[in-house]
């Protein structure tokens, strides 16, 4: 493997990894209601030990990102900071965390891009499609999250406007999303036949969504969404 991609990826999962430790820190008390059994901070480590990790893996992110270049370290110091942002303040609040996440999601696909200066058309149809399956994906676990947020004030979307309307707000997103897809797809024919299967797979969940009412089925619905995410990032591979 090239080393630059090799860095980049580096960057991006010890950064990544960071988002989840200090996101974990910040959600102990609502994680104990939503997902007792998989709790790290108090029981695992200490809260001292989250910080030094937290610090530890985004230093590592950040020197990671400046051994491709210094574009990309400054981009990976960005995303940290919009990380801890999230964690501290947006994700409590309607759409606005759920729209970061699927930002930063697209941002790591685009990111090739930006060091390889390649198929610019190619990186940012996928760097869309991260992004919107990213936006669905963020809801429904907002949808699960529902009891464990309400207790601690948090005002995510399904809180603020309700479970069913924020069904249709995930409808409206794969509508502009299939709208987006079918204009980029006019200038490259090609990539109709993994897009259609994505398509398929997409309907399927906005079908599930429908009869979706307890937690397991959001879960359900979370697992599938992550799942749409990573086959259309390995059809890259067919296409490049």
């Amino acid at each position: 493997m090239d080393p630059k991609m090799s860095f980049l990826c580096l960057g991006t999962v010890l950064i990544t990894a960071a988002g989840y430790v200090i996101n974990d820190y910040y959600d102990v008390k609502i994680d104990y209601v939503n997902k007792p059994e998989r709790v790290v901070v108090g029981k695992v480590l200490k809260r001292r030990s989250i910080i030094i990790l937290h610090a530890t893996l985004n230093t590592l992110g950040v020197l990671s990102g400046l051994l491709v270049s210094w574009q990309i370290g400054a981009i990976n110091f960005f995303v940290i900071g919009l990380l801890w942002l999230y964690s501290n303040q947006l994700k409590r609040l309607p759409l606005l965390g759920n729209f970061t996440v699927a930002l930063l999601t697209g941002l790591s696909v685009f990111v090739v891009y930006i060091v390889y200066r390649d198929s610019i058309f190619l990186f940012a149809t996928y760097a869309f499609f991260a992004f919107f399956i990213s936006l669905i994906r963020e809801v429904i676990k907002d949808m699960e999250d529902v009891e464990g947020d309400k207790k601690f004030d948090c005002k995510t979307l399904p809180i603020a406007i309700g479970i069913r309307k924020s069904k249709l707000v995930i409808y409206l997103i794969s509508v502009i999303f299939l709208l987006v897809v079918a204009s980029l797809l006019q200038q490259e024919p090609k990539f109709w036949w993994v897009f259609s299967g994505l398509v398929f797979m997409l309907g399927l969940l906005c079908q599930r969504l429908y009869r979706a009412d307890k937690n397991i089925d959001f879960a359900r619905l979370s697992t599938l969404s992550k799942q749409i995410m990573i086959l259309g990032l390995i059809s890259m591979i067919f296409l490049k």
